[in-house]
């Protein structure tokens, strides 16, 4: 019965990494749940007869052997019969993504997809956290030199961020004599990008808060490793089990509600020194899979049953 199957979107299942990734981890845990999974990567979605399809392969997931997954068959199959799609290749946020968001508006009134393929579309992670502004450090958006050179000058020690790009990729921090040359061809690659102040307490680590459901679920911090100031784990950061402060509660708080608006069912937000640092990924969050092995809490198991699976 295809109502009785999952079907995940994200990245080659050769290039995961089982003992930390959060979407096999939610595979997993729908897979204990009675369902068959059904894994397919972006390039494989197709509208035929104004129907969507993918190719794809049902997989059995078991963390405990080198080759996590095992091809129980490959299929094409008709998305719109399945019970859950999830959403989990990651970022860039270009054209491609945006394309698959395209295609699977056109059955998310038949099937469950998650994120919200409109929302994820129309939320950029980082522009979208202009409307919490105020709860984060000193931040502009921009793609003049100009006004990078001035941030500069005022804070002395700053951070860029391309406003698409993730895990810690293409991020320079600014502590020396700013280069006027390499800021020009940083504009230039990334167009308009994030420009922050830096926060150096980013050395005790951040402090990453799963919100599902509109509800703070839990939180883990990211220590970078020594002599970086990025906290992806990704990038050698090492994660611990940490509480949140009142103040970044009351904050997730305010978050969460209007993710819920959004029509975000999952969602990730970071602080650095109860600072928001203007990431706030809805794209594909992570982070579950370390959070359970640091606590024994499943927050999969959480995720699936807010979905009433």
């Amino acid at each position: 019965m295809t109502n009785k199957i999952i079907a995940v979107q994200g990245n080659n299942l050769n290039n995961l990494n089982p003992l930390t990734d959060t979407s096999i981890f939610l595979a997993k845990s729908g897979e204990n749940r009675g369902y068959k999974i059904f894994y397919y990567e972006p390039e494989n979605l197709s509208i035929k007869n104004k129907k969507v399809f993918a190719n794809g392969s049902f997989i059995k997931i078991d963390h405990s052997k080198k080759k996590f997954f095992k091809i129980v068959k490959t299929s094409h199959i008709d998305l719109s019969k399945v019970k859950f799609i999830l959403i989990r290749q990651d970022p860039p946020f270009n054209l491609e993504y945006i394309s698959t968001t395209y295609i699977l508006d056109t059955i998310k009134n038949k099937v469950r997809v998650i994120n919200n393929p409109t929302s994820i579309r129309n939320i950029s992670e980082k522009l979208y956290s202009m409307k919490f502004i105020n709860f984060m450090p000193d931040t502009i958006f921009t793609k003049k030199v100009e006004d990078i050179l001035h941030f500069y000058k005022k804070y002395k020690k700053i951070i860029l961020k391309p406003i698409h790009s993730y895990s810690g990729n293409d991020i320079i921090f600014i502590n020396n004599k700013l280069n006027k040359k390499l800021i020009s061809k940083f504009v230039k690659k990334h167009g308009h990008i994030m420009c922050q102040k830096f926060l150096p307490k980013i050395k005790f680590g951040d402090k990453r808060v799963f919100i599902i459901n509109g509800k703070i679920c839990g939180c883990i911090s990211r220590v970078p490793k020594a002599g970086s100031i990025l906290s992806n784990m990704s990038k050698g950061a090492k994660p611990k089990l940490i509480k949140l402060s009142k103040k970044e509660i009351k904050i997730s708080k305010i978050i969460a509600k209007d993710l819920m608006k959004e029509d975000i069912y999952f969602a990730g937000i970071d602080f650095i020194d109860e600072k928001l640092n203007g990431d706030i990924n809805v794209t594909s969050p992570t982070g579950l899979k370390t959070f359970f092995d640091l606590s024994n809490i499943n927050l999969a198991d959480y995720f699936w049953k807010g979905l009433r699976a």
